[in-house]
């Protein structure tokens, strides 16, 4: 009796054990599941940068150009200059054609000054004569022959005056040429118009360059973008301005995490982009969105990365 009732406890103790494991497996598939599930990202992509491609703006040997690939830039910073000294004769033969033509203008201003000399002598003539035939001590003739010489010295200086404009006009047009041949001296200094950090160099000192030809490409990397894709299922989950995490790979067991800001998302759908990790998810229409992140340095151009809500 005491022998069975042996086998039975055994039995018993046998079951529930492995009832215990059996709910120990189910527990430990749950939190596997969950685990799986909570490991997925809402959204994958790459990094990038506004990158600007910085071109010649004259024609000339590239006299200097001192930047390195990786170099950090302020923006108005001088880089370089184009070969200048064709302009800088342009420049001294407009200058002494100003002089010229300003010596033509003074020449007429003293033309000026002496007929309105003459003319100022007769107006007084004549109120002089006009007094002497109020009581016939002069002629008409005297007092004709004076408004006749005025007649004339009016029209000498109608004739000065017009070719004082000619004269303005010259100089006008000299003064639109020496401003030019200032432009296209400015224009010959390599001037960096953004803050940022040189990608890459596309010339070197003594090189010849045209208008055009570009000179080094730049971009601002402290501020990055991740392009990262969404499905039309997401698209209640992101709004513009809101906070994510953004992860990047740190090594082959951790991340570094970094907070972002949702500054952008497209209005159109459009297949999902062979970056895309898995092919499951390169096969159906997608929603792309930028995700602005603080960059500390670590993070690179083309860089992939995570975007969690």
């Amino acid at each position: 009796m005491n022998n069975r009732n042996l086998r039975i406890n055994t039995r018993i103790m046998k079951n529930a054990k492995f009832e215990i494991i059996l709910l120990a497996l189910f527990f430990i598939i749950t939190l596997s599941a969950c685990d799986s599930d909570n490991s997925k990202a809402d959204a994958y992509g790459n990094f990038e940068a506004v990158e600007t491609i910085i071109s010649s703006e004259a024609n000339g040997k590239l006299i200097s150009f001192n930047i390195s690939e990786g170099d950090v830039l302020n923006s108005d910073v001088v880089l370089g200059l184009v070969d200048t000294i064709q302009l800088h004769y342009q420049r001294e033969q407009a200058l002494s054609k100003i002089a010229v033509v300003q010596s033509k203008f003074s020449n007429v201003l003293a033309q000026v000054d002496v007929i309105s000399e003459q003319i100022s002598i007769l107006e007084k003539e004549k109120i002089r004569v006009e007094n002497l035939l109020k009581s016939k001590a002069a002629t008409q003739k005297q007092l004709d022959d004076i408004l006749g010489q005025i007649s004339v010295l009016n029209k000498q200086m109608m004739t000065v005056k017009t070719q004082n404009s000619s004269i303005f006009a010259e100089i006008e047009s000299v003064e639109s040429s020496l401003d030019i041949i200032d432009e296209q001296i400015t224009r010959s200094m390599i001037k960096n118009p953004v803050d940022g950090t040189v990608l890459e160099k596309y010339a070197e000192p003594f090189e010849i360059v045209s208008i055009g030809k570009p000179l080094y490409k730049i971009a601002d990397l402290s501020v990055m973008n991740i392009r990262a894709y969404i499905s039309g299922d997401q698209l209640d989950d992101f709004k513009i301005g809101q906070k994510v995490k953004v992860e990047i790979d740190a090594d082959s067991d951790s991340n570094h995490t970094y907070e972002g800001t949702v500054v952008w998302i497209a209005s159109e759908a459009e297949f999902t982009p062979k970056i895309i990790q898995t092919k499951e998810e390169r096969v159906g229409l997608v929603y792309a969105i930028k995700v602005k992140v603080i960059n500390d340095g670590k993070i690179k151009i083309g860089m992939p990365g995570e975007v969690w809500i």
